[in-house]
């Protein structure tokens, strides 16, 4: 697995940061990057603990702090105990508030408009739009005054797909979201940014697309490669830290050229 860049060791340091999908891919790389800049961070996971004790084992042996919180997102009840769960989780290591948020819990589907079912569009559309907008809710009270909200998207609202609608749909307003927390939150300092990867090597991508697919991806983008979990990241801490204070109400899409 990529090891998170050492360049930025200690930019975070002081700084409390929740990752809501923390467990797996971009967000697992996520976490390990913002906790390598210094960061102290909670992270949500739905069930797999598992893979979350990795996630936390690894940002140990790299030296930083982060804590798995079991939540199901698509229940806002476990969304706010995952708040509740930070909160004490940082009070315990002697630290107040919070200072980044990224939201990056997500599921994919890959249904045409035709036979998406009411079920399936009602559970994407809790998880990747509903959850994170009341996340930034839950994050308003507690983040610092010069904050940062970063929410994680997809290139696909940009360059549509035909199976996924109800996805699609789901991260535009996600993405609506975010511009009006941008200007909402200003006052305060705090930004609230967008970024977009491109196909990425994850679990997610695997799971979801044939090598087919997957090589055509690779011949249409102009670095000729699907993206690294650690490059997305390496925006997300771009944007959560020092030098990401001027940017505020982006999509940034971080995808080798794809889309332009």
């Amino acid at each position: 697995m990529d090891q998170p860049s050492a360049d930025r060791a200690g930019t975070l340091s002081g700084r409390t940061a929740i990752v809501v999908g923390g467990s797996r891919g971009i967000g697992r790389a996520i976490v390990r990057r913002l906790a390598a800049d210094g960061a102290a961070v909670v992270f949500g996971f739905a069930t797999n603990k598992e893979a979350a004790q990795e996630t936390e084992n690894e940002v140990r042996a790299e030296g930083g702090t982060a804590w798995g919180v079991q939540a199901d997102v698509a229940d806002l009840a476990q969304l706010e105990a995952l708040y509740d769960a930070a909160d004490e989780r940082f009070a315990g290591a002697g630290l107040q508030g919070l200072d980044i948020l990224v939201n990056s819990a997500a599921v994919p589907v890959m249904t045409p408009l035709g036979s998406t079912s009411a079920e399936t569009y009602e559970h994407v559309m809790a998880v990747n739009a509903r959850a994170p907008f009341f996340s930034m809710q839950h994050a308003v009270g507690r983040l610092r005054d010069g904050g940062r909200i970063v929410n994680i998207s997809t290139v696909t609202t940009r360059w549509p797909r035909v199976p996924e609608s109800a996805y699609i749909g789901s991260k535009a307003a996600l993405e609506a979201f975010t511009r009006v927390a941008a200007r909402e939150l200003a006052p305060r300092q705090i930004t609230a940014n967008v970024v977009s990867p491109g196909p990425s090597d994850t679990e997610m991508l695997r799971g979801t697309t044939t090598q087919e697919i997957r090589d055509q991806v690779i011949a249409d983008t102009p670095l000729n490669r699907l993206g690294r979990p650690s490059e997305i990241a390496a925006v997300v801490a771009f944007l959560a830290g020092p030098d990401g204070v001027w940017v505020t109400g982006q999509n940034i899409r971080a995808d080798g050229g794809l889309v332009y």
